[in-house]
């Protein structure tokens, strides 16, 4: 993934994007290790590259980015369901 450069924005995107096709619905919020937190900041940096109107890197889609050592790295749908980012 380190070496994949907006993988892991392109998959928050799209596990959103899935969770609000089936459910109508905004996930809770993207919670992320400290590795992953890095390499999203690595990807929003990149995404903003040229952009006159740069991303909150706080926000993913406008939802919020919470950050946990210990978490794999999981969106917490709308009726509090993990969903697993990666693997």
């Amino acid at each position: 993934m380190a070496d994949n450069p907006l993988f892991l924005f392109f998959t928050m995107t799209e596990k959103f994007s899935d969770h609000l096709t089936a459910t109508g619905a905004y996930p809770q919020k993207f919670v992320l290790n400290l590795a992953q937190h890095d390499t999203y900041l690595r990807d929003v940096a990149l995404f903003n590259a040229g952009r006159q109107r740069p991303l909150d890197p706080a926000l993913h889609m406008g939802i919020r980015i919470e950050i946990d050592a210990a978490s794999p790295g999981v969106m917490v749908a709308s009726d509090g369901t993990q969903v697993l980012l990666l693997g």
